[in-house]
């Protein structure tokens, strides 16, 4: 999978077009088309991953992981793609609209309530 193919699927996940997200990104007209045969500059590329709130890593494809930590200390990225609950989850939620992942999170939050605690306390 290309930049250009992550970039297309975070796109997509936003029912966004690339045209927009050139827009959004200050980018020329076919720049994110470009990726799809060439990696991108560090600086175009930071943006990209800061716009979707990833890293620069996932859009490279050295991880499997479009999550970014809040903190160092909160890297789960290891872990996340050891365990093989948490793929089987990843892999269900990329096939979901977004109404079906609030549906299944409200699921989880209803069995697991402990777990979410912190999330009420916001």
């Amino acid at each position: 999978m290309t930049v250009y193919d992550r970039i297309k699927q975070l796109a997509e996940q936003r029912k966004l077009t690339i045209s927009e997200v050139e827009d959004k990104l200050e980018m020329g007209r076919n720049s994110l088309y470009a990726w799809r045969k060439k990696t991108p500059n560090g600086t175009s590329l930071e943006k990209a991953a800061d716009y979707f709130n990833t890293t620069t890593d996932y859009l490279l494809g050295r991880t499997q992981n479009p999550y970014r930590p809040s903190s160092p200390e909160e890297d789960f990225s290891e872990w996340l793609e050891e365990d093989e609950e948490i793929r089987i989850i990843q892999r269900a939620a990329k096939n979901m609209s977004n109404e079906d992942r609030k549906k299944a999170i409200d699921l989880w939050k209803v069995a697991f309530d402990k777990a979410f605690e912190d999330d009420d306390n916001k």
